[in-house]
């Protein structure tokens, strides 16, 4: 575990370089991804593809296996980074951008009001890496109706509940094999969580390698494909579906162990301890002229998009999870949300 450990831990520092050359961390210095092609003409979200295309070459980087949980960290990342870009509040975001990835409001609120002094003992607790609650750390289980589910991607406060929770699953080879139980799982799981929180937004985001789409598998990508556009027509399963088709070469093979999940139910549910879990992994210093050269010798990923329909494209995905939660909310909550969409320009 401690190999595991470590891993997450240089993974956390290459993602978080990434995010912090984009923006100061600040939710102002967060780029508005609203804008209007004319004056006059309609609203568009653009979501940030060169962020992602440098999160997804980290996993590869470190040749991070998949029960590492860094090839579908890379996913929680940048859906956490677009729901900032948003305008929602960065510490209401899990994971966040910084340790602790889970920050309850109400210690959020608590950090906003202690001295200076009080700050810095807080801050060293947090960022020890330990979890002192099922509230704090690096993973986010929540209630669903019959059955707790780890989500990957949350924001959600003391006052208001759940408002978004989005699962991702990434799958880059055993196309065959593992298709069917990844779809198939999340539909029960959008079931078991919008029973309770119905007026939460429900996402999934899928990531499929473009090797899919290649004669031998086509007829599975082509199931795959059609199966997610049909997860968001229900009104008690998810509201928008999400496929991203990341593209690299050959000379690159997928990080090994296979695609099994690395999240284990009864974990997530409470029912059985798992030793890993005790220290959320912290981000591992490094120099920064190293840190710098590590991002320079990124694998290129590029993203397949002109095989994504447009139902399922991120263009589509993130204002439909945004709309719902400022329509489902107060017009006093989520200002700089409201205020984002708002002020879009040509």
């Amino acid at each position: 575990m401690a190999v595991e450990r470590s891993l997450k831990s240089e993974a956390w520092t290459l993602f978080d370089r990434i995010v912090e050359r984009e923006t100061g961390g600040e939710l102002q210095d967060y780029s508005n991804p609203w804008n209007r092609e004319s004056e006059d003409g309609p609203l568009r979200y653009n979501p940030d593809y060169d962020v992602l295309q440098q999160l997804l070459g980290v996993p590869l980087l470190l040749q991070a296996a998949s029960q590492s949980g860094v090839p579908a960290l890379a996913l929680d990342v940048w859906t956490a980074y677009e729901l900032r870009r948003a305008g929602f509040e960065p510490d209401l975001v899990w994971p966040r951008a910084n340790p602790p990835r889970i920050l309850p409001s109400t210690l959020v609120a608590l950090r906003r009001e202690a001295t200076r002094e009080q700050l810095r003992v807080l801050d060293a607790m947090l960022q020890s890496g330990k979890t002192y609650s099922n509230e704090t750390g690096a993973n986010a289980n929540i209630l669903g109706k019959n059955y707790v589910k780890q989500v990957d991607v949350v924001m959600s406060a003391w006052n208001t509940g759940p408002e978004i929770m989005i699962s991702t699953k990434r799958m880059d080879s055993s196309f065959g094999k593992n298709a069917a139980n990844r779809v198939e799982e999340s539909y029960g799981d959008a079931k078991n969580l919008r029973s309770r929180h119905p007026q939460a937004a429900l996402g999934f985001l899928y990531s499929l390698r473009s090797t899919a789409l290649t004669p031998q598998f086509a007829d599975i990508a082509a199931w795959i494909i059609d199966l997610l556009g049909k997860l968001g027509r229900e009104d008690d399963a998810y509201d928008a579906v999400c496929l991203v088709i990341p593209d690299w070469s050959d000379e690159l093979p997928p990080p090994p162990g296979g695609d099994e999940d690395d999240e284990d139910p009864l974990v997530s549910a409470g029912v059985q301890a798992d030793p890993s879990a005790e220290e959320e992994p912290l981000p591992l210093p490094l120099p920064e002229d190293e840190l710098d050269q590590r991002l320079r010798d990124l694998p290129h990923v590029g993203l397949r998009r002109d095989a994504v329909p447009p139902n399922l494209s991120p263009e589509v995905f993130f204002p439909t999870i945004v709309n719902r939660v400022l329509d489902n909310s107060p017009v006093n909550f989520h200002r700089e949300a409201r205020l984002r969409r708002e002020e879009a320009s040509a």
